[in-house]
């Protein structure tokens, strides 16, 4: 009798655009043998102005897609405006009936550990539209330690100027953003988006402040979560493999998801189930 080895399964990353990409880096440069397959929804790019309904069934399509056509054991949700509105729900609604032993990661929650880790007291948040007013930040904060003050700003430009190239403009709008969190005195800011990971070392200097990007907090929570889970660990393929996938292709983006993983990478576009 001839047994076929099972297939071996991969790290899904799913964003909305760019940021998920930076993910994707950080991901590699700590794991570097995991083989990985980053879902981009640039068609629908920024999620930060959608509306719940959509920004759940944008997910949903993706996460399904990743599961069914990518053979994906983990998911990272690398948007913090899709953590903030669906990823509860898809992780214990959707995923149980559907693909009850495959898991779906979010961001937000690594992001205030690590945060409430470093000892700050009075924090800052830079986020989405969507992401400051679900006040998932403050309602996850409170479970853990109601003591910690955090201030919010909603900076709904910086994702377009991320995207489309736009960097010669970040400085003034971030002092716009930044003004009234510095007035507050805070001690760290929270670069709430993944898309900001790569204004991490402007703020830090620009600001003199201490900085928690998620590029540097995502992949060690990671690694830490599949040391504690081997039963999905060792589902996960191990050679390195790296694909790139995205609901739109434009040569724009390709030009800047390539910078942004630090090496010439090949998008796909894929057909998207888009029901809203």
């Amino acid at each position: 009798m001839i047994f076929q080895k099972a297939k071996t399964m991969k790290l899904g990353v799913f964003d909305s655009g760019l940021g998920g990409v930076m993910i994707s880096r950080a991901i590699r440069d700590h794991l570097p043998d995991l083989d990985m397959v980053y879902l981009g929804d640039t068609l629908h790019v920024p999620y930060g102005n959608r509306s719940e309904k959509a920004i759940h069934n944008y997910s949903k399509n993706c996460i399904e897609y990743l599961f069914t056509q990518e053979n994906c054991q983990i998911i990272i949700m690398a948007c913090n405006t899709a953590s903030a509105s669906a990823l509860r729900k898809l992780q214990q609604e959707w995923l149980p009936k559907h693909f009850p032993e495959r898991r779906i990661l979010g961001v937000v929650v690594p992001t205030i550990e690590y945060s409430i880790d470093r000892g700050v007291e009075n924090l800052g948040l830079l986020g989405t539209n969507y992401t400051v007013h679900s006040k998932v930040y403050l309602q996850e904060l409170q479970k853990i330690n109601p003591n910690i003050t955090i201030h919010q700003v909603n900076t709904p430009l910086l994702v377009p100027l991320i995207e489309h190239d736009g960097m010669q403009w970040m400085d003034e709008v971030l002092d716009h953003y930044m003004k009234p969190l510095m007035d507050k005195g805070i001690e760290a800011v929270i670069l709430s988006c993944t898309h900001y990971t790569c204004l991490k070392d402007r703020v830090r200097d620009r600001y003199n402040i201490e900085v928690f990007s998620q590029d540097e907090i995502v992949p060690v929570k990671l690694k830490d979560y599949l040391n504690r889970h081997p039963e999905s660990e060792t589902k996960i393929g191990k050679s390195g493999a790296d694909t790139f996938l995205v609901t739109d292709l434009t040569p724009e983006y390709t030009r800047q998801a390539s910078r942004y993983f630090g090496k010439d990478i090949e998008l796909s576009h894929v057909l998207y189930k888009d029901t809203v």
